[in-house]
């Protein structure tokens, strides 16, 4: 038999149908294959025991003929996103051992789909991370290594060598997808964290349009940018997986109450005839020659396919990156003020209230949450408030007027690159100086400030044999056509699948 932890997700639900393997099978695979994938830190915990009893459930429903749309397929959960019964800490030390009552609408709607949770998947610490550096459980390992370099796993497990990040702040539903230690995981996206891992990964990442998939039960980093997501091994899985995420939910006040359509419909559809805005704006000073060469590809991969490319102007483009820096500080600031240690996780005791709330905040929170939890308060404070913040939401506007503006004009989606660069070394960036790291957001922020569609695609490798990505910007509420047009670079390029299990 094929090795089960090697099919895409839409394979997976294939055999399943086909009764070529069980769920129990598949589940067994997927936990041994995480058990021996330790080394990689992509989850904070595994639920086997979970897993192989809604594994059995989904072989019953089979068995009937009930089966839902992910009926028995094994899949990953971003520690971001509460869990019913099971440990959710957001991957900081200050919700300690926290057990939620109840399940997020997002997740809760999977399990609705007869899917199987493998466990809980390592994240930057609150979402606040662009290379997955920040978790309290220690930083994830990317399975991609440069060529030639000496990387592996030593008796202990431990990671020997020079390693790479995948990417964050869902840095462990990448690592853990492109390592098949899922088949696909949840992941969320403030400023780029689901399609920036899934460019250093090799997988396919979408940020749905901001309303399109439920908040209520994920853990709160930035409330008007953040947005729920799936990462897959390719574009189909994605669009299987959105399908079930997506939906109006009446608990969440931000969430749109409007159909969802059948996604996978759109891969492999004619993209004939469409408009591919290319925005001079992202053609940066000092871009690396690689970027541009694989941006001047997907170009021609979409034009070969009966796509039109145009050239467009998104001006606001370059205020983008500081604009963000000071909105989502200053949501998260006001976030994070729930920790306190009255109501739960840690708690450090204090001579008197504020001592305890000082005291708890300072050992709770790592470097990089306390870092934004002092800018965003700053921008926010009397007499900064409309100098900082208040200017922030007026270029905000002028970003998502931009996009309307091309759109208005018969543009059918922006073709970008993901990523500066590819995957860096743990600890090459962000310790000195961390607007470097900052800057990783670059391509990827304007679309959570215009709550726009994001997707991004794996189209090529660097010198050093690591995958690179592009990305895709669409209309609100058409992440169709972002399929379509994906799929067509995926088809191109080909799949990206990690072939030496050196951490195994």
């Amino acid at each position: 038999m094929t090795d089960l932890t090697r099919l895409t997700l839409t394979e997976a639900r294939d055999g399943l149908k086909a009764k070529t393997f069980s769920s129990t099978e598949l589940t067994q695979a997927h936990v041994a294959a995480v058990e021996k994938g330790r080394a990689l830190n992509a989850y904070v915990l595994e639920t086997p025991e979970h897993a192989l009893k809604q594994a059995a459930a989904s072989d019953a429903r089979l068995a009937r003929g009930e089966a839902g749309p992910l009926e028995g397929l094994p899949l990953g959960i971003k520690d971001l996103f509460a869990t019913q019964g099971v440990r959710t800490t957001a991957c900081s030390k200050i919700l300690g051992n926290f057990v939620p009552a109840y399940e997020s609408t997002v997740s809760s709607q999977l399990w609705r789909d007869g899917a199987v949770m493998l466990g809980k998947l390592n994240n930057d610490e609150f979402a606040m991370g662009s290379s997955n550096e920040t978790s309290a459980f220690g930083n994830v390992v990317n399975p991609w290594r440069r060529q030639g370099s000496n990387v592996g796993a030593g008796a202990s497990g431990a990671i020997e060598g020079n390693h790479l990040v995948p990417g964050g702040s869902s840095g462990g539903s990448a690592s853990a997808v492109a390592a098949d230690l899922c088949l696909a995981a949840t992941a969320t996206d403030t400023g780029g964290s689901i399609r920036q891992p899934a460019a250093f990964t090799g997988t396919v990442g979408i940020k749905p349009t901001y309303g399109r998939c439920s908040r209520w039960g994920v853990v709160a980093f930035a409330s008007s940018l953040d947005q729920a997501g799936p990462i897959g091994k390719t574009v189909r899985d994605c669009a299987v997986m959105l399908r079930s995420m997506a939906g109006h939910d009446p608990k969440d006040t931000t969430s749109v109450d409007m159909a969802v359509p059948d996604y996978e419909k759109s891969v492999g559809r004619s993209v004939k005839g469409m408009k591919i805005g290319i925005p001079k704006e992202y053609r940066l000073d000092g871009m690396s020659p690689e970027i541009e060469a694989l941006w001047q590809q997907g170009i021609a991969w979409l034009k070969a396919a009966g796509a039109e490319i145009v050239d467009i102007s998104l001006p606001h483009t370059k205020y983008a990156l500081p604009a963000y820096y000071i909105v989502a500080p200053a949501e998260a600031s006001s976030n994070l003020a729930r920790y306190d240690g009255v109501r739960y996780g840690l708690r450090v005791p204090g001579k008197d209230i504020v001592e305890m709330y000082e005291r708890t905040r300072a050992e709770g929170f790592g470097a990089e949450v306390k870092r934004r939890i002092m800018i965003g308060t700053y921008v926010l404070s009397a007499g900064y408030y409309d100098a900082y913040y208040l200017r922030a939401q007026k270029v905000r506007t002028l970003i998502k007027r931009d996009f309307e503006t091309v759109y208005a004009d018969g543009i059918d989606a922006v073709l970008t690159p993901a990523t500066p660069s590819a995957a860096f070394g743990i600890g090459e960036k962000g310790s000195a100086d961390p607007v470097e790291m900052y800057l990783n957001d670059i391509f990827t922020v304007t679309v959570n400030m215009a709550g726009l569609p994001g997707i991004a695609v794996p189209a090529g490798r660097d010198v050093q044999g690591l995958p690179l990505g592009l990305q895709l910007i669409g209309r609100p509420f058409d992440e169709e056509t972002l399929f379509s047009l994906g799929e067509v670079i995926e088809q191109a390029a080909g799949r990206f699948p990690v072939r030496e299990r050196w951490w195994a």
